[in-house]
């Protein structure tokens, strides 16, 4: 159980560094750059996969960490 823990872990880490960066959009909003506001993209592909996977990673990732805990 252990090691599954460790696999999910890293894979979720590799995920998260994969992801696109939002930061810079939440940025421009604050600062009153309007473009961004009202452009609602959608995640598309390889984006919604990687978004996807991360969240059952995530999930995965407590549930097994609440079992060792449990256990």
């Amino acid at each position: 159980m252990e090691t599954a823990l460790l696999i999910i872990s890293i894979l979720l880490i590799v995920l998260v560094l994969l992801q696109s960066n939002k930061s810079s959009d939440a940025s421009q909003i604050i600062t009153g750059g309007n473009e961004v506001l009202f452009q609602h993209q959608k995640e598309r592909g390889i984006e919604l996969l990687i978004t996807r996977l991360t969240i059952l990673l995530g999930i995965a990732f407590f549930v097994i960490s609440f079992i060792l805990y449990v256990k």
